[in-house]
């Protein structure tokens, strides 16, 4: 048993409105998560889509007893973005800042850190921490040492670890999926839309490579260390990040809190996660300080 917490990310693609509210109406019912994230860290023409169900969702969400923050755009390229995020750190709700410029908003008191900044090493942690991020969310592709060296380091910021969804890797100014529907950026209608968990990339011989979301790039499988979460609280990793996508995430949450809390197993977790229609394996390579895409 362990006292680690379960966060909620941010959605990273893009769902239509009515869809977003009720995925987050049910978290905030049923979820057994402890923090969720809100808001548009991809692109931010998707914003207004979403905007005005925000207030709702919040309040939902923090009747359910959930913590809220807010994150921020990973690649903030122009004015009305750095605006927007302005506003953001003017809310006074805590920020979870996925780009170093960003810090600026928040320095002096306490904010998050997400896991799009590269944070790889203890004097990084000391660093923000210093400028005073109490969390602090590590990147997906750190191995298990790692994690433990610093998550141990850690004095005044508290650790997460991606523990479930897509990995994302790269985060572009051009639009793929704008690219591939013929499409620019600037009319890009909103395609990315139309794949709830982000589009496919396939090799030459058909095999599943990598997933594009508008921008973004992120991993084909599905990272999933279910089986690694209790032996990474140990090493002092105090809270677990999962990713929505389209799948059932409350029985996600669930299994993960039972496995947390000792009353499940890892093997009847795994199990029970590999029900879900999530049409892609999973993974936990980058744990183990091998390719990301292999399952050990």
């Amino acid at each position: 048993m362990t006292d680690a917490r379960l966060t909620l990310g941010p959605l990273l693609f893009n769902w239509p409105a009515e869809r977003y509210r009720d995925f987050y109406y049910r978290i905030a019912d049923e979820a057994p998560v402890d923090r969720v994230c809100l808001g548009e860290v991809v692109c931010s023409k998707r914003t207004p889509f979403v905007q005005d169900s925000l207030p709702s969702i919040i309040d939902r969400l923090e009747s359910g007893g959930k913590e809220v923050v807010l994150s921020t755009l990973a690649l903030p390229t122009l004015d009305r973005e750095m605006k927007y995020t302005a506003g953001l750190a003017s809310s006074g709700r805590t920020l979870e800042i996925n780009d170093v410029s960003q810090i600026a908003l928040v320095r002096g008191r306490p904010f998050h850190v997400g896991p799009l900044l590269n944070v790889y090493n203890e004097a990084t942690v000391e660093y923000l921490a210093a400028l005073g991020a109490c969390a602090i969310a590590l990147p997906p592709e750190l191995s298990r040492p790692s994690i433990a060296a610093i998550a141990a380091a850690s004095r005044r910021a508290t650790i997460e670890v991606w523990a479930f969804g897509r990995v994302p890797l790269a985060i572009s100014a051009r639009c793929y999926h704008a690219r591939v529907h013929n499409l620019t950026k600037d009319s890009c209608q909103f395609v990315c839309e139309r794949d709830a968990d982000g589009l496919t990339v396939e090799t030459l011989d058909a095999q599943g490579f990598l997933a594009i979301n508008g921008v973004q790039t992120l991993s084909h499988t599905y990272c999933n260390v279910i089986d690694d979460v209790v032996d990474l609280a140990r090493t002092g990793v105090a809270s677990f990040r999962l990713s929505p996508h389209s799948c059932d995430m409350v029985a996600v949450a669930t299994t993960f809190r039972s496995v947390l809390a000792g009353k499940l197993g890892a093997d009847e977790a795994m199990h029970q996660l590999s029900e879900l229609k999530t049409g892609a394996p999973f993974s936990n390579g980058f744990v183990h300080g091998t390719a990301g895409a292999a399952c050990v």
